[in-house]
């Protein structure tokens, strides 16, 4: 089922999700859907928070459907190590017709858990590296425009409020 992907500034976008406890049929239903609407958005990663769901879920699929082994489950997510600089653009599906350059770590190893419960760690180097750190922000309540330049954060901010009030935001 393709879920509704919620916009900025609502609030569950900018609070921490709760730590996923119970890993059911509920879970796996939702990351199934998260998995769905990620690629009806055209999208290369999702996170609970961008559903409405305040919890520490996020999906990832760089191939964008088309090769089921780079399907990622991070469930309760965490960076533990991290090096190098990139300097790239990015978008968000929470913030849509908004892309802006920010500075990401190059490489990055996560922690998390996947859809039984198993703790696992995985590496990320240039874009996957981009899309856990995005993703996670997210889990974190930390979302992408405020790690752009404070002149295109405010530029952002400005363009978003004027889609408001023409009613397409």
């Amino acid at each position: 089922m393709i879920l509704k992907i919620v916009k900025y500034p609502e609030p569950v976008l900018s609070q921490p999700g709760e730590p996923v406890t119970d890993f059911n049929p509920e879970l796996r239903k939702l990351v199934a859907d998260m998995f769905e609407t990620t690629y009806a958005s055209q999208g290369i990663g999702l996170a609970a928070p961008q559903v409405g769901v305040s919890k520490r879920l996020a999906v990832i699929d760089l191939s964008m459907g088309k090769e089921p082994k780079d399907k990622i489950v991070l469930i309760n997510p965490e960076i533990i190590s991290s090096n190098g600089r990139l300097y790239e653009e990015e978008g968000c599906l929470s913030f849509p017709e908004i892309r802006e350059k920010v500075v990401r770590a190059a490489s990055v190893r996560v922690r998390a858990q996947d859809e039984k419960g198993k703790w696992f760690e995985m590496d990320g180097d240039d874009l996957l590296s981009r899309c856990f750190q995005h993703e996670i922000d997210h889990v974190d309540g930390m979302l992408f425009i405020f790690r752009m330049s404070a002149l295109k954060r405010d530029m952002s901010l400005r363009k978003i409020r004027k889609m408001q009030r023409d009613g397409v935001w």
